[in-house]
């Protein structure tokens, strides 16, 4: 098991490529776990492998931590940080002037780069969980930001400007060798059509934008940096790690969220809170005591009556993946 995260971990830290898990459900190798590499993989779910009499397996793409790269710290960029911030992306800004770059600091972005964008872009690696945002002065310091962001891996590009400040860039970049089909994969003018006028209504529209697009992706779980550390603590303490393969109904997390579970009860992260957890916790704790099998399936059923009694606004049912850290 721990050679499986180990190689997990080796992925997530490397910029390239999708990452996706496969868990065998059922039959003697229940338990069983793989990493494989890749796009085009179907999106998380459980399945029957095309081989014949072939056991059930949970599927999942392995999502990075989101990460939001913004270009300028001018007055669009403020609100921009904050709803990042609030959707739980690692907030990056690159910024030349060191005004500004105060301005993002205190604006709760997580890393700031003062420096020339060439520079400051250089120690950003990209990868296929890296949002682009491009809102600089003026379209000389576009045209540096976008060339060097289109080399890199990425999952969004988007640039702010009139249409005719991103036509020019575009014909600057084309001349330099940038094909048409990348430039046009740009998304200019940023953001949704929504009427925005205000920097705040423009950050709303940026960040809907991106909100739309990595919903539309195949969606996957991850694992937060608390939950790795958690996975790979040296103390000795029994651990069950929590993953929802299936719900239907409104419950309140998606397929491929996690949870870890300590034998003295403590939680890293959460797949919802609520009489859901609790059930799950203490399904978890048992196994801990007991020492029973390392792997098992619960399912969980709120009707909407009995989420109702729990005081929930929400019911389903979801099927939970229990597998003990060794």
């Amino acid at each position: 098991m721990n050679e499986f995260y180990n190689q997990l971990k080796k992925a997530l830290e490397s910029p390239e490529g999708d990452i996706w898990t496969e868990t065998v459900l059922e039959g003697e190798r229940a338990g069983e776990k793989r990493l494989i590499s890749g796009s085009g993989k179907a999106d998380e779910k459980v399945e029957k492998t095309q081989e014949e009499n072939a056991p059930a397996v949970f599927r999942e793409r392995v999502c990075r931590m989101p990460k939001l790269i913004i270009c300028g710290a001018g007055h669009v960029s403020m609100p921009i940080i904050r709803i990042g911030k609030m959707l739980g992306f690692f907030v990056t800004v690159l910024e030349d002037r060191p005004g500004f770059a105060d301005h993002a600091r205190a604006a709760g972005a997580d890393r700031v780069i003062c420096d020339s964008f060439e520079n400051g872009l250089e120690s950003v690696e990209g990868d296929s969980d890296s949002w682009f945002v491009i809102v600089t002065r003026g379209h000389r310091y576009d045209t540096i930001c976008l060339e060097r962001i289109l080399y890199k891996n990425y999952a969004y590009v988007g640039m702010m400007g009139s249409r005719r400040r991103v036509a020019l860039v575009k014909d600057q970049l084309a001349e330099q060798g940038i094909s048409r089909e990348i430039l046009e994969g740009v998304h200019t003018p940023i953001g949704l059509k929504i009427g925005a006028e205000t920097p705040e209504e423009i950050a709303v529209s940026v960040m809907a934008e991106i909100i739309q697009m990595k919903n539309a992706r195949a969606k996957g779980g991850g694992y937060s940096p608390e939950l790795l550390d958690a996975i790979f603590e040296p103390d000795g303490r029994k651990r069950v790690l929590a993953t929802i393969i299936s719900r239907k109904g409104s419950a309140p997390r998606s397929v491929g969220t996690k949870m870890l579970i300590r034998e003295d009860g403590t939680a890293v992260d959460t797949i919802g809170g609520g009489c859901v957890e609790s059930e799950i916790i203490q399904k978890a704790l048992l196994m801990m005591r007991m020492g029973t099998s390392g792997f098992q399936i619960c399912r969980v059923d709120m009707t909407a009556d009995a989420a109702e009694d729990e005081g929930m606004v929400c019911g389903g049912v979801v099927e939970v993946m229990l597998e003990t850290m060794e």
